[in-house]
């Protein structure tokens, strides 16, 4: 086979997968469910475009602030009674201060994590802006 070929092939190939991939389902729609709600994050991207809100961006580069960032995040994710949420939450240290920020199950949660960094970082070395999922 030539390159030609080759081509040719590969692009039919990826002809014939985008078809398929744009056909519509042949399961039948359910019309009375009611249409999920979009998700509205507005808010929270007009705080974090703000330039005087601590994104991860602002992480510390110096080995301190790396060490003080790892450690935080190995203490929470070793806790498995924490929710995925609580495992996930951004943590920014920038000059030995520790921001925290993102979404929990509970105010206990909240809590857990808190008392995580300031385990590690020092009680005045915290800035917390953690928050607490609405009950569904």
């Amino acid at each position: 086979m030539t390159i030609s070929n080759i081509r040719f092939v590969v692009l039919a190939f990826l002809l014939l997968v985008a078809t398929a991939c744009g056909r519509p389902a042949d399961k039948e729609v359910d019309k009375k469910a009611a249409p999920a709600a979009d998700a509205d994050n507005t808010a929270r991207n007009d705080r974090d475009s703000n330039a005087t809100a601590t994104t991860p961006f602002d992480q510390g580069e110096n080995a301190q602030d790396l060490e003080i960032s790892a450690n935080i995040r190995k203490a929470i994710v070793d806790d498995d009674s924490l929710s995925t949420n609580a495992h996930n939450v951004k943590i920014i240290t920038n000059g030995g201060t520790v921001t925290l920020r993102g979404p929990v199950k509970s105010v206990q949660e909240k809590e857990a994590v808190e008392a995580k960094a300031k385990q590690v970082a020092g009680n005045s070395r915290i800035e917390s802006f953690l928050e607490v999922e609405a009950s569904q």
